[in-house]
């Protein structure tokens, strides 16, 4: 009887943060070069169940049987599909457009790119957030994180008149200022962990290699338009209404479990 109330209960807090998980993809459906999460829900190994015995000083080990305790959210799966592009006529935006990007021979998933920015603590992270700014140094900004250049420096623009063109050189007045644009490059997206606010980072901690000179690699950037994200709302939508019956399933079935029990203790149990 208790393992029905372990099941039920795992299955809740299973779609409970399933259905977090999309409500933020949800919320972050307009947030450029935003990267949808899946969810990988798997069954909880069968843990094995014993009865230790101790008589007259020995003890006796014996198999009461297996348990599942149900489901479990594993781990959330960013997609890193190509977000749809869209023009905004801004100089600062800018949209990093894949053209050619090989597919990893283990797990049959194509690799990505990245901006790479440093933030605040002298880190390098990644985005595909090509809504940029300029800050009061004349930084090329991505939420206050400096857009680097392939020499590891931040872009300096000097003044309204800069271009960058497909291949991520900055010019200004039609003059190559001597910067261009680093992408960066991920061939095994298992290695990226989402760090928030459109940011990611290696799970070792060390740094992508860059893109440029990478022959197998080809893209190019788009100024004046914005990478969207690759959020599939009206399917976001359907697996949020997928998510609310199974919790409301699983919430029946231990509400009957717990019925069950209350008529076990108060009256199977009841003497006279």
């Amino acid at each position: 009887m208790l393992r029905g109330f372990y099941t039920a209960a795992a299955g809740m807090l299973t779609q409970q943060r399933h259905a977090e998980m999309l409500s933020n993809n949800i919320a972050n459906a307009n947030t450029p070069g935003y990267k949808s999460d899946r969810a990988a829900i798997r069954a909880f190994p069968e843990m094995l169940l014993s009865r230790i015995e101790t008589k007259n000083g020995v003890t006796n080990i014996s198999e009461v049987g297996s348990v599942n305790t149900g489901v479990y959210m594993q781990e959330l799966i960013p997609l890193f599909t190509q977000g749809d592009i869209r023009a905004t006529d801004l100089p600062t935006d800018v949209a990093l457009v894949e053209e050619v990007v090989p597919i990893h021979e283990e797990t049959n998933l194509k690799g990505t790119l990245f901006f790479a920015v440093e933030t605040g603590n002298g880190e390098v992270k990644y985005t595909r957030n090509g809504h940029f700014t300029i800050d009061e140094q004349g930084r090329l900004t991505m939420a206050g994180n400096p857009v680097l250049s392939v020499a590891g420096t931040p872009i300096i623009i000097e003044g309204n008149n800069f271009t960058i063109t497909p291949e991520g050189e900055v010019l200004e007045n039609g003059q190559y200022t001597g910067q261009t644009i680093d992408i960066r490059f991920e061939d095994d997206v298992r290695n990226l962990v989402n760090e928030g606010n459109g940011l990611f980072r290696t799970a070792d901690g060390t740094e992508l290699p860059s893109a440029i000179g990478n022959g197998n690699v080809q893209y190019v950037l788009r100024q004046g338009y914005i990478e969207r994200s690759n959020v599939d709302v009206a399917r976001a939508y359907t697996d949020m209404l997928t998510a609310y019956r199974s919790f409301e399933a699983n919430q029946k079935v231990l509400q009957a479990y717990d019925r069950s029990m209350d008529k076990a203790v108060n009256e199977i149990g009841r003497i006279g």
